[in-house]
Formats: structure tokens, sequence, C-alpha cells
């Protein structure tokens, strides 16, 4: 049993009851001073805040909440799930500042004072191997130069945007939007898990709750609002990102976007901000000057990992080989060799890892390369 004395006990009771949202939720602890006291509020007291209906307070005086929150704090220790308060000072401080903040978070992991350096990467969910390649490559250098990466776990730059933090060794932090207990999508499991080990997963939805549509847009306003800046990469013109870089400007925070192939559906909203005043984004070194971050030395280039032993033969086929697909018969004419050679070659370096076949027989480096 839960303390009574416990203010978490409650921030999710005032929530849990029905009718009481965000801003709902303000309004009575601005007027009562605390969740706690507005629970405890006589019928009189509740009928003088300003826009409560009479089936709202006759809910805040029948409802269960205490059972419900007891419930809800059980699941989140035995999840081994904080549940962090704006009261807390565990609570990120730049989340506090937007105009919308969640009243708590249910945090698997741990939220870190050097948090408050991130920035987040958002895309779309069917991304090319070149927006792909970019998230992955940004994601990797912010990560190296100590920024948290957020972004909201979704398939696609989501997906790619964590990886690249994780490869780095860097700190990365998930928005969901459903419950913190649910992994969607559930390919994405095993990387949730790492998430929370090396960095956090974070929600404001209770446990089982179910990732709906409509929950999505009040996730991307943590995504932008736990970060120093958002940066798109590939996305329609009707995407959930643009609704993250739309919060990103309310917010009072730095707008970037990767440009894209003017004949790819995914490169409109990335461009389209561009046009409007986002900062374009040519490498990670835009970004950290934006910020006012020092930049990384030019002379010294970034690898992902060490390459493998490579024959001659092999060392002047990878150097033909780049993150954009490249046709065999292309390469072919610039390593002028046979082509008998080369699809043994090509083969040797997809098993070193270091290469990866596109139908249509294009080849590009693989992503950590």
């Amino acid at each position: 049993m839960r303390n009574n004395t416990d203010p978490m006990l409650y921030w999710i009771g005032l929530s849990s009851i029905p009718g009481v949202g965000r801003i709902t939720f303000r309004k009575l602890v601005n007027h009562f001073g605390s969740p706690e006291h507005a629970l405890s509020a006589p019928l009189e007291e509740l009928k003088r805040v300003d826009g409560l209906s009479d089936k709202l307070i006759t809910g805040i005086t029948t409802f269960p909440w205490r059972e419900h929150a007891e419930q809800e704090i059980a699941k989140a220790a035995d999840a081994n799930v904080a549940v962090v308060t704006r009261g807390d000072p565990a609570y990120p401080e730049r989340l506090k500042k937007i105009p919308d903040p969640p009243n708590y978070l249910y945090v698997k992991g741990a939220l870190q004072p050097e948090d408050t350096n991130a920035v987040a990467l958002v895309g779309t969910r069917k991304p090319t191997h070149y927006g792909r390649t970019v998230t992955h490559r940004i994601a990797y250098e912010l990560a190296s130069a100590s920024f948290t990466i957020v972004s909201g776990m979704a398939r696609g730059i989501d997906t790619q945007a964590h990886r690249g933090a994780l490869a780095a060794k860097g700190r990365t932090i998930a928005v969901l939007g459903c419950g913190i207990d649910m992994a969607y999508p559930p390919e994405n499991k095993d990387l949730m898990e790492e998430i929370s080990a090396k960095g956090a997963v974070i929600s404001e939805n209770p446990f089982g709750t179910k990732p709906e549509a409509g929950y999505f847009p009040a996730r991307n306003r943590i995504i932008s609002g736990l970060s120093r800046g958002t940066v798109i990469i590939e996305a329609a013109e009707d995407s959930g990102s643009l609704i993250t870089a739309k919060n990103t400007l309310e917010q009072g925070r730095r707008l970037f976007a990767v440009p894209g192939n003017i004949g790819s559906v995914t490169s409109r909203g990335p461009n389209s901000l561009i046009k409007q005043g986002a900062v374009l984004v040519e490498s990670t070194e835009d970004i950290l000057k934006e910020l006012g971050m020092q930049t990384p030395d030019k002379t010294q280039t970034v690898r992902y990992r060490p390459l493998p032993s490579l024959t001659q033969e092999e060392e002047n086929v990878f150097r033909c080989i780049t993150n954009e697909p490249k046709h065999i018969d292309i390469i072919l004419n610039e390593c002028r060799g046979t082509a008998g050679k080369l699809s043994g070659v090509l083969i040797n370096l997809e098993l070193k890892g270091l290469a990866k076949q596109l139908p249509g027989k294009y080849f590009v480096r693989q992503e950590n390369c």
C-alpha cells in the first residue's frame, strides 16, 4: 500500500478522474495549490473554479481515484518504472518551459542532467536509403559530441536516430505514444530495452494505453520539448513530423531540416520547411554551429568502426561504393576490372559487412561504415 503522504498518489489520482485532462489538472492545481488539496476540496469550493461542469465536479468527489492510483503505482514498481512529476527535481527542466508540459512522466531507465543538451531527430516511417544513412550518421556524430538524441521509436527515421546514438555509445531518449508497458512497433521491443538500459524510455500515458493515432500528436510536443532543436529528415507534406516541427517553433527552439531529392515525396516536408526558414543541414557541423557548439576538427574523419583487413582488389572496389546507391555496371566501369572478379569481390565485401546489395543490382556502403 502506498504511503498516503506520497505526492505521486495525488498526481496520478487527480489525472485518473474522467474529464480531468492536462488543462483542467493545471487549473485545479493553480486554484488549490496541489493535487492533494484539489482532491480533498469541499463541493462548494470546487464550484468556485471557473469552467468546471457539474458532472466533472461530481466525478472529482465520487470517483475512486485512490484505488486507481495505487494500482498504477504498483504496476510501475513491478515494471521498474519511475513516475516523475513536475514537482520532482528529476523532471526535465527544458520540458517544464513548454506551453503544455506533461503533468508527470513514466520513465524506464534514467533521465540525467546532461539530457538538457539534447537534439530531436524525426521523420518518415518509410525512409529511403539516403534518409536512413543520413539519420544514422547525424545521430552518431551528435551523440559523439555529447548530445542526447531524442526521437519517437517509430519505424524508419526514428529507429535509425536511436540506433545511431547507441552505436556511438551515447545517450538517447524514446518518447512513446502509448503506455510504457507496450513496445510499439513490436519489432522494436529489443531496441526499447537497449534504450532503457543506456538512456530512457518515457511516456505520459497510463499503463495499458494502446498506440492509437490520437496519442502521437501529443507525444510529438514532448519530443521537441525535451530538445534544444529538432532535425526533420524525410517527411511527406502531411507527415506527423511536421507537427513536431510546428511544436518546435512554438516552443522557441531551433528547427533544422535535411534537404532531399526534389522528385521524392518524402523530401517535400523538409524542403518546404527550409523555404520557410528552417536551418538547412548539409552536415552535423551545421547543427553544432547553430547551437553554439564547437565543431569537430575537419582533418579528423569520423568512422563508426575500424575496417577489417581488405585485399587490394577489395579496397579498390570499396572506394567505388558510396552511401548513394550505385549500379554494378557503374562500379565495374570505375574499377576497370572484369564482371566475374567484381561479383566475387562484392560478395566478400557483403560478408565483411561493408557493402549491401539493393534491388536492381545497386550497391551501397553499410550504414555504419
